[in-house]
């Protein structure tokens, strides 16, 4: 028993002084010597270049500073700390993906982990603090798609088989991260920090991670900030990761809050997503929206989708905003799809400001300044080719001028390669209904363009409901028009537009105050010039056949029929260049409207038409004129058009059976 004493006690000895001299070779130890090492192993496992630059030092710490309680307290822990660590982009990459001025992929002052020495019997790596000093991260990608942020990593050998690494804390302080994406064109700069634990006794926060960010995608400025999730959270199998973003790009405004799921696999998200701007236009630099330019807007709803490139499905659900004065509300999903992706959904306004859709037809300040009266701002159409959508829009209320009395609208809007269509577009007005169907075709300049309408019992007493003198007024107005243009706006459009347009007014009054209440300065004085200033004349039936020929509207048949007289307009409207050459002939029914043996002319801009008596001359050119509509032939017209119900009417057959004449005898007439 003493040998065996005495045996144990040296055997004890030299472990002690075994251990002893391997702490204090440890301790002493230069690790700047595994160096090389280090950065051959890692360069060859992540196949970049890697080195650490900088000193590479271990610290022991006994007894252990932290959680470990117990005899485990006393055993030592190294705290590993390298410093100027550097991984460039992989070996293979050539220019433009890695030109030899651009900075390494991953660059980090100081790395600083405390690793603890027991797991490692269990083949487990367990660090319970990794912090990151001043790391910097540079991505980019190429305009043919490749990119320096995937790694293809050796497989395990049997000798790693089973080891596992565990990260219990990460703390990064200063972090920078760059991103430059040709294929896209999006660059970005971003700033980010690990926020400080919370308070004792206070919950813990979702949130682990503060950002800012600025840049540029194509043209528009990016600036940005936001919290997000803890970063180890990432590595988890189902995650929601909470993100809150704030960002702006010029006047574009988004605030976002939600989760993420599972974002490594880009499996989708979940956010409430508020925006606000001068134009949805300006959406598409950077979500690839093809909107219209409209007023300034704001909308908020719920942001449901994946975020798989070429499979992502945004469902931007029950959102509410305004655009202008306008309120909006719907429902929209976006489908990332070939050869374009799709946009579709519905969306009505419960009280719709007329105003508000100016932007969509091209009227604005610059027609004003025209001194013209048809809008010629340009349609948007370079953007077409990039996306299809399927959009149904409806009005409940509108609001207007009182000279306009719309109801209501509703409209079904398919873009699909270059080809937009507006079919039905429907609107209410005064008590009537107008039913068209709009094709617009951007796959060829100049857009080429068709539209067909109706109109269907417009009541003429609801037509100016502020007027009181129109409620006297029980007629209807119903008329039918077919047109084929080429242009890219709407003065372009009706300018070389060709086809016909049919009006027909029955049972109706006219009288110069009335007009003059309604603002149809022409009409007024015409209806002085006729009738005269005081009184009111019942309209039997007015009839306007008018065909279109490249802008030229030539009056083929339009007459006026009252108890007091016949009246025949002829001549042209030039929709090009915005000018009236009419002449009107009245017939007297009786003797006693001296006022209507003169022959009248309108002549002059629209916006400023003049009117005067025929005299000398320019009384046979008034006959001319009818003579020329007289001999119009009806083939003019592209698109024959009809009015069911209109033209069979008793009142207005008298006027159609005048026009339907032989050349001769309706001009002797």
């Amino acid at each position: 028993m003493l040998r065996l004493a005495k045996w144990s006690a040296v055997l004890a000895l030299v472990l002690g002084l075994l251990l002893a001299a391997g702490a204090l070779f440890i301790a002493r130890f230069d690790w700047n010597l595994a160096r090389p090492w280090l950065n051959v192993t890692v360069s060859q496992a992540t196949g970049r270049p890697f080195s650490v630059e900088g000193e590479l030092s271990v610290r022991w710490q006994w007894p252990q500073q932290g959680p470990e309680t117990g005899w485990r307290r006393w055993l030592p822990a190294p705290t590993v700390t390298a410093r100027q660590l550097v991984l460039g982009d992989p070996l293979s990459a050539a220019p433009p993906l890695a030109p030899a001025s651009a900075p390494a992929m991953v660059r980090v002052e100081q790395v600083r982990a405390h690793v603890a020495l027991l797991p490692l019997l269990r083949r487990q790596i367990l660090v319970r603090d990794l912090v990151l000093t001043r790391p910097e991260l540079w991505l980019r990608r190429a305009s043919d798609g490749r990119h320096n942020w995937s790694f293809a990593l050796p497989p395990a050998s049997d000798a790693d088989a089973g080891w596992r690494v565990r990260l219990q804390t990460l703390v990064i302080g200063e972090g920078r991260l760059a991103l430059e994406d040709a294929l896209k064109d999006l660059h970005l700069q971003a700033q980010f920090d690990t926020l400080p634990p919370a308070p004792a006794g206070s919950p813990a926060s979702a949130y682990g991670l503060a950002f800012r960010f600025s840049g540029r995608h194509v043209k528009a400025p990016l600036t940005g900030s936001g919290q997000a999730g803890h970063i180890l959270s990432l590595g988890a199998a189902r995650l929601r990761f909470p993100l809150l973003l704030q960002a702006q790009t010029g006047k574009l405004q988004l605030r976002a809050e939600g989760v993420l799921r599972e974002p490594a696999a880009l499996a989708g998200m979940d956010l409430r997503v508020a925006l606000s701007g001068r134009s949805m236009a300006d959406l598409f630099p950077l979500t690839g929206l093809v909107l219209p330019e409209t007023p300034p807007f704001q909308t908020s709803g719920r942001l449901v989708g994946s975020l798989k490139p070429e499979q992502a499905v945004w469902d931007y659900r029950d959102f509410s905003g305004r655009v202008g004065d306008s309120d909006l509300h719907g429902n929209l999903t976006y489908t990332s799809r070939k050869p374009r992706p799709l946009l579709e959904g519905t969306m009505f306004s419960r009280r719709l400001r007329l105003a508000d859709l100016g932007p969509l037809i091209g009227a604005n300040s610059e027609t004003a300044r025209r001194a013209k009266v048809l809008p010629n701002d340009a349609f948007a159409t370079a953007r077409w080719k990039t996306m299809d959508l399927d959009l149904r829009f409806s009005g409940e209320q509108i609001v207007r001028d009182a000279r306009l009395p719309l109801e209501r609208l509703s409209v079904h809007a398919r873009l699909e390669d270059a080809v937009l269509t507006l079919a039905p577009l429907r609107f209410g007005i005064a008590s009537g209904q107008l039913d068209s169907e709009l094709r617009l075709d951007a796959r060829s300049q100049p857009l080429k363009s068709s539209l067909r309408g109706e109109v269907r019992a417009l009541k003429l007493a609801d037509l100016f409901p502020k007027v009181a003198l129109m409620q006297k007024s029980f007629g209807q107005m119903d008329g039918a028009l077919a047109l084929q243009a080429t242009g890219d706006s709407v003065a372009r459009m009706l300018g070389s537009s060709t086809g016909e347009v049919k009006l027909y007014v029955r049972d109706g009054v006219l009288s110069k105050q009335l007009l003059d209440l309604a603002a149809l300065n022409l009409g007024s004085v015409l209806v002085s010039r006729l009738f005269g200033t005081d009184r009111e004349v019942k309209l039997r039936c007015a009839v306007a056949d008018l065909p279109v020929r490249d802008g030229l509207v030539q009056i083929r048949n339009l007459k006026l029929s009252t108890d007091e007289a016949l009246v025949d307009v002829t001549g042209t409207a030039n929709l090009a260049t915005e000018q009236l050459d009419l002449h009107i002939r009245p017939e007297s029914l009786g003797l006693k409207l001296l006022s209507l043996r003169t022959p009248l002319y309108a002549r002059g801009s629209f916006a400023d038409p003049q009117v005067g008596l025929e005299k000398g001359p320019l009384l046979l050119r008034a006959g001319a004129a009818v003579a020329l509509a007289a001999l119009s032939p009806v083939a003019m017209a592209a698109l024959p058009v009809t009015v069911p119900g209109a033209e069979d009417d008793a009142q207005c057959k008298p006027l159609l059976a005048a026009a339907k004449l032989r050349p001769s005898s309706a001009a002797g007439r």
